[in-house]
This record gives C-alpha cells, sequence and structure tokens, in this order.
C-alpha cells in the first residue's frame, strides 16, 4: 500500500477502535470521542480533561446534532488538525 492508504486504513481502524463501546459500532459517543482525543490525539489536544472544551468541541463536530460523532464528523476533525498541523510547520 503507498503511504497514503496506508494513512487511509490507519485512520479508519482508530475510528473503529473507539466506536461502538457505548452503543452504536458506525459513531463515536462523547465518552468514546474522548478516549479517541486522549490516546491517539493527547498531544495535539492536551489529555481533554476540560469538559467543557471537549463538550465544546463534540457540539462543533456533531453537525447534524443527533448526539454522535460519525464517520464523516471525525474525518471532518481529522482534516482540520491536518490542516493545522500543516500551517505551523509550515512557518517554522
Amino acid at each position: 500500500m503507498s503511504q497514503i492508504q496506508q494513512a487511509m486504513a490507519m485512520l479508519i481502524a482508530a475510528f473503529h477502535k473507539y466506536s461502538g463501546k457505548e452503543g452504536d459500532k458506525k459513531t463515536l459517543s462523547k465518552g468514546e470521542l474522548k478516549d479517541l482525543l486522549t490516546a491517539e490525539l493527547g498531544e495535539v489536544f492536551g489529555k481533554t480533561q476540560d469538559k467543557a472544551a471537549l463538550d465544546q468541541i463534540f457540539k462543533d463536530l456533531d453537525a447534524n446534532a443527533d448526539g454522535s460523532v460519525d464517520f464523516q464528523e471525525y474525518v471532518t476533525l481529522i482534516a482540520c488538525i491536518t490542516m493545522l498541523c500543516n500551517e505551523f510547520f509550515s512557518k517554522k
């Protein structure tokens, strides 16, 4: 697989590693999202202990306001973080 294909497979695997622990296997609950952010993106988000910040992240991601984060909403988060990282490292 190419590097991009490997990255895509890793993003999919990470989503499914955390989804479904509290219900629907195709979505992330707020608790599952917190676990994912802490374990997989802890260096970017800190330890996500700030409940208000986590609530805001979840609300912003839950575009359709159904109380969960689906794969498309998750990919949107990853794309935004990737763009911010690219901007940060491009300035150096």
